[in-house]
């Protein structure tokens, strides 16, 4: 009899915790879209511009939308500005195939530090990171959160190994302990490993504490290429 009672005590207290949880999620959600919606009307002009420039420079299209994996295994297109020529695709296919130092520097990081396939006002975006305001939208949407793990692709998701579990509870976000510890100078397991101990650790505090270092990243422009 004691057994059974603390069998239903036992599942008293799980579907309670997965209530709060439930409200938490929602209340998060909620959040970042009434935050996401602010920063959209305060940056509408910043944006305009820098979606006249590339315009101008490289025709269109303005944004870029690339899939990646969300909550759940869900996939999304996360959007930035374009910051790459309109040809990249095939210029990263010719790169890959006559430059075995870029094919292993891909595979690797899966990026390059020395991209020619960025055009010029893209060098300036990504340094400033203003390539990334289009997430808002992503954000506005539920399907981002201001604070997160980097937005990884399907094909990056098996390198995660057992922390893709990890990854997967929680909306990716727009900047993240990946941005402020380093961005593009912290390996790729290093990467993973923050992303863990976000979620980990996940809080508001935490999260105000890495929105305010982004501030600064941003400022000084530190790891940002």
């Amino acid at each position: 009899m004691l057994q059974g009672r603390a069998s239903s005590s036992a599942t008293h207290a799980l579907a309670q915790s997965s209530r709060i949880s439930a409200w938490q999620n929602a209340l998060h959600l909620r959040t970042n879209q009434l935050a996401a919606l602010i920063l959209l009307v305060l940056f509408a002009p910043l944006m305009g511009a820098v979606a006249f420039m590339i315009w101008r420079r490289d025709g269109a299209p303005i944004f870029f939308g690339h899939y990646r994996v969300g909550r759940d295994a869900k996939l999304f297109r996360c959007y930035k500005f374009r910051t790459m020529y309109r040809q990249s695709q095939q210029m990263l296919a010719d790169i890959l195939a006559n430059d075995p130092v870029a094919k292993a520097e891909w595979e690797r990081d899966q990026k390059l530090s020395n991209d020619p396939r960025i055009t010029p006002i893209g060098h300036f975006l990504r340094r400033t990171s203003l390539d990334e305001l289009p997430q808002l939208f992503n954000v506005l949407r539920g399907e981002m959160s201001l604070v997160g793990p980097r937005p990884i692709t399907v094909g990056e998701l098996t390198r995660y190994g057992r922390t893709r579990w990890d990854y997967l509870s929680v909306p990716p976000g727009m900047t993240g302990l990946w941005q402020v510890s380093g961005r593009n100078d912290v390996t790729y397991d290093e990467r993973v490993a923050l992303d863990r101990f976000y979620v980990d650790n996940r809080s508001i505090a935490l999260d105000v504490k890495i929105l305010l270092k982004t501030l600064k990243v941003v400022l000084v422009r530190e790891g940002a290429r």
